[in-house]
């Protein structure tokens, strides 16, 4: 069956008459092998589907609201590494679209599993307007206990717990700061978070930035759209300034891992995300800015775009350099 359009045929305010690969898959692999291929379907209109029961790559966190994550495992054939690190990966779509089994991020996650040499966990949050701030942000830190407490009942025996990463794209890069920063106030027995990847990072604000104003026909994103994702988002009303929105990076009184924070030329957000990268700094905190002139909001959908290539090697580096830092 071919995949569905994540909006159901209908469109986000702003949205251009352009094609775009926003599918999600009704897909179900059997296997949780990043070496797996495509998998039997099966029928569903629902943005936001259940794990199905007998999928071995998805795990059930907490029924009553439907949160669950699914695996990614590199296979044992390109796995040289004694251990491996653990990635959370957050997927975009401005709190209110997608999933984990959305082909996109099925194919990212595949990729990221397999290039990393990594254990990838994306997670199924809660999507907006039915579940706004702070739901999203809730689920990703259960999600963290989970994996404390089961651990290796539901982990391969060789991941490092030792050395995990948040990670995620667009709202998924927002979502993966706030998680990250509830642990530095919460003791885990086994996890231990040592770097944060905000891939584009969705961030907000009520007065508009240099690159909002300059970017209103931008592909992907422009900021009608951004507007009415986080009134779908934000508490009933909130505005833009909101702490879940306006992030300055300023978090000097706790704890935080090493950054990298990954930029495009043509994203209406980039000013913030480099005003994020600044507050970072002048915390104290270690944080790298890569950028990528050309790139357009979440290009991470376009594995053809040579930045796609260049993020997945810089994202290698940079797990590998935080994981020598632990040992």
């Amino acid at each position: 069956m071919a995949p569905t359009p994540v909006h159901g045929g209908t469109k986000f305010p702003g949205t251009p008459a352009y094609s775009s690969p926003c599918y999600l898959s009704h897909s179900t692999p059997v296997v949780a092998s990043t070496s797996s291929a495509a998998s039997s379907s099966s029928s569903t209109s629902n943005l936001h589907p259940p794990p199905p029961k007998a999928s071995p790559p998805y795990v059930t966190v907490d029924p009553s609201r439907n949160l669950w994550f699914r695996l990614y495992i590199p296979s044992s054939s390109s796995s040289p590494a004694s251990t491996l690190p653990l990635l959370f990966y957050f997927h975009g779509g401005g709190f209110v679209a997608f999933a984990p089994n959305s082909i996109t991020y099925d194919n990212l996650c595949h990729r990221l599993a397999r290039d990393l040499q990594a254990v990838v966990i994306s997670v199924n949050y809660s999507l907006a307007p039915d579940h706004r701030y702070p739901c999203q942000y809730d689920d990703g830190l259960d999600v963290l206990k989970f994996i404390d407490a089961r651990n290796y009942a539901v982990l391969p025996s060789s991941t490092d717990l030792n050395r995990c990463f948040m990670a995620g794209d667009s709202a998924g890069g927002n979502i993966a700061h706030h998680v990250t920063l509830r642990p530095c106030d919460h003791v885990f027995e086994k996890v231990n978070i040592i770097g944060l990847v905000a891939i584009q990072p969705f961030f907000g604000g009520e007065e508009r930035t240099e690159s909002e104003l300059r970017l209103t026909r931008a592909p992907i994103l422009n900021t009608r759209r951004t507007d009415w994702m986080w009134r779908s988002f934000l508490p009933k009303g909130s505005g833009r300034d909101h702490e879940a929105a306006h992030v300055s990076g300023a978090i000097r009184a706790v704890k935080f891992p090493a950054t990298v924070v990954f930029v495009g030329g043509f994203d209406p957000l980039q000013d913030r995300q480099r005003r994020y990268c600044e507050g970072l700094r002048k915390s104290g905190k270690e944080v790298e800015l890569v950028e990528y002139p050309d790139a357009i909001h979440s290009f991470c959908f376009f594995p053809e775009f040579p930045h796609f290539g260049n993020a997945i090697a810089k994202l290698k580096e940079f797990i590998q350099k935080q994981s020598a830092a632990t040992k």
